[in-house]
């Protein structure tokens, strides 16, 4: 039956937990409609002579089962919703026969105009779920429904589009990590956390382009400027997140990278869990291993690396407080990272060598990576801690050493924008 332009489709979200839904034909179209039929509970029965392998899993899991023959006439009895997605012309054809007769909601890939109803471009963001339906003069255009779900579902997530949440909030802390500095490499969660908050106490490692985006209201604290002293720090930035989110704000711990990756992020979800404050961990990009992926390293390589190991540098390998095992590092075949040691890869560069580590192991130092102030020094385990200060490589940097660093084609420049 043909939509005009002064009937358009009546929009409605169909409740299919436990309810019977068919689908005809297990190609591609199938493939990609099946996921969000088995997370609405549906009871799905798949009736085909073949599938794609990805539907042929989803049967062998049991998500839906597989009647592995063609359509027959009767198959839709009992059912609330079809999906025809057959090349068989005639098959589709009969089976949205059957529908209509039965008065069963039926979708068709192959001819949207013989279907009694259509698969609006739909997207998801948190709790929200966004459905759209275009139709023209000329029919439905799904390209431009795919474009305007794209644009309001990106919208949500980054904060840009946004709506007062009509409820009353509970206290809490999100710990977001960051990402190694490139702004568009926080998570998607991570930034519509920070469209929300009230407040946001963000590490100077952080991405500090995203601040700029947050809304005048929006008090931000600089984590390294909280007084009382270097070795008091942590405990003041405890304090401010306990303090502010018993005022009733949404709080934002930004740290960069990922919180729990030389963060320091269980010490705060600890003091929160101890007065009894919600906290949320919102994983990150670690620069362990985006930073050297941004410089064409790979931190693992077939033949070359089957591990790697990420490090603090922030203490001499001489100093009483370190906790690595320098000489069983020495000793890796694998791949090492190193992070906070620019001011240290002198020392931890001549007990590796102490400790067997061949002199000539390629070194590569990333300073800023990801940003536009991206730069890349190589050197050997031997010549590093010169070249470092020859060349002045400054915090923060990510050294990476091994043999990895010789694979990649050379030092890479950040992505356009």
């Amino acid at each position: 039956m043909a939509e005009h332009a002064d009937h358009p489709a009546y929009p409605v979200g169909l409740r299919l937990n436990g309810r019977r839904v068919v689908v005809v034909g297990g190609g591609q179209v199938a493939q990609r409609r099946l996921p969000a039929l088995i997370a609405s509970g549906a009871d799905i029965t798949l009736v085909s002579p073949s599938a794609t392998p990805s539907v042929e899993a989803m049967a062998d899991t049991g998500e839906i089962r597989w009647e592995r023959r063609r359509y027959e006439d009767g198959d839709l009895a009992d059912t609330w919703y079809a999906l025809v997605a057959c090349s068989d012309r005639a098959a589709a054809d009969a089976a949205s026969a059957e529908a209509e007769r039965t008065r069963t909601w039926c979708v068709r890939s192959d001819d949207a105009e013989a279907a009694t109803a259509w698969t609006p471009a739909t997207g998801r963001s948190e709790n929200v779920t966004v459905a759209v339906l275009t139709t023209t003069s000329q029919g439905r255009d799904p390209r431009y429904s795919a474009a305007v779900r794209d644009a309001i579902v990106e919208g949500l997530r980054d904060g840009t589009l946004a709506a007062p949440h009509h409820r009353t909030r509970a206290p809490g802390v999100a710990l977001v990590g960051g990402g190694p500095g490139d702004p568009d490499l926080i998570t998607v969660r991570g930034r519509r956390l920070l469209a929300e908050a009230d407040v946001v106490i963000a590490d100077r490692l952080g991405p500090r382009d995203l601040l700029d985006e947050l809304p005048p209201h929006v008090e931000v604290i600089d984590a390294a400027k909280i007084p009382y002293g270097r070795f008091m720090a942590q405990e003041a930035i405890n304090r401010a997140l306990i303090e502010h989110a018993r005022a009733g704000k949404a709080v934002v711990r930004l740290k960069g990278g990922d919180p729990f990756v030389f963060g320091r992020g269980m010490e705060e979800a600890q003091a929160l869990a101890a007065e009894g404050i919600p906290c949320t961990v919102v994983p990150g990009i670690s620069s362990s291993i985006s930073v050297p992926s941004a410089a064409g390293i790979p931190v693992t390589h077939r033949g070359v690396a089957h591990e790697f190991t990420v490090v603090s540098g922030h203490v001499a390998p001489e100093d009483p407080r370190s906790l690595v095992d320098w000489a069983a590092l020495a000793q890796l075949r694998g791949t090492l990272v190193l992070l906070m040691a620019v001011d240290k890869i002198g020392a931890i560069a001549a007990a590796l060598i102490a400790h067997g580590k061949d002199p000539r192991t390629p070194v590569a130092l990333v300073q800023e990576g990801t940003t536009a102030a991206q730069r890349r020094v190589d050197a050997t385990l031997a010549t590093v801690g010169e070249r470092a200060v020859a060349e002045e490589v400054c915090p923060p940097a990510v050294i990476v050493i091994g043999e990895v660093v010789a694979v990649g084609p050379g030092p890479l420049v950040p992505a356009a924008e």
